[in-house]
């Protein structure tokens, strides 16, 4: 009698389920609520300290100022941003 060679075993790989019918991970579905879509970061610490900003986009903008000119420049620029960003829903002008 020969010997036959071993079967070979394959891996199932898949979802790693935490009770039954909870898979765990990530959702794959995108959230419905709302979200962040833009956002303006001011820290100003107080006297003698510099003043820094961050000015971030879901687009991918993402700018950072430091000192008084440059922080109060990027809020003008952030605001001129959120009327030209395209992901950016519109805001009806009050009448």
């Amino acid at each position: 009698m020969t010997a036959r060679p071993p079967r070979p075993t394959t891996a199932v790989v898949g979802r790693k389920v935490v009770a039954e019918g909870v898979p765990s991970g990530l959702d794959p579905r995108p959230p419905t609520g709302p979200r962040i879509l833009a956002q303006l970061h001011i820290c100003a610490p107080g006297r003698g300290a510099t003043p820094s900003a961050r000015s971030w986009c879901s687009c991918g903008r993402d700018l950072n100022a430091f000192g008084h000119r440059k922080v109060t420049a990027l809020i003008a620029d952030h605001d001129r941003h959120r009327t030209l960003c395209p992901l950016l829903p519109q805001r009806k002008e009050a009448a």
